[in-house]
């Protein structure tokens, strides 16, 4: 198996993308695009250069942020 078709479980994708862009979706729609700081096994987030978008729109910039991970939809890496 090439490592583009190896299969990853979540905490071994989740390990590889501390440190990249991601965003991730809450389950009340907003998307919140940063670097990824840290992230627990409840799936609490810390990011920085965050970045909030509601509807496509961007409405607010924050330095650091911290999302709870009971909002968590998914997280996605960002392709740049």
């Amino acid at each position: 198996m090439s490592s583009a078709t190896k299969r990853q479980n979540p905490n071994e994708f989740l390990k590889t993308i501390v440190g990249k862009p991601v965003v991730v979706k809450l389950t009340n729609g907003t998307d919140y695009r940063g670097i990824l700081s840290c992230l627990d096994g409840f799936m609490n987030i810390a990011l920085e250069q965050t970045e909030e978008y509601q509807n496509g729109q961007l409405k607010n910039k924050y330095g650091d942020a911290f999302i709870r991970g009971n909002n968590v939809y998914y997280i996605s890496t960002v392709r740049r």
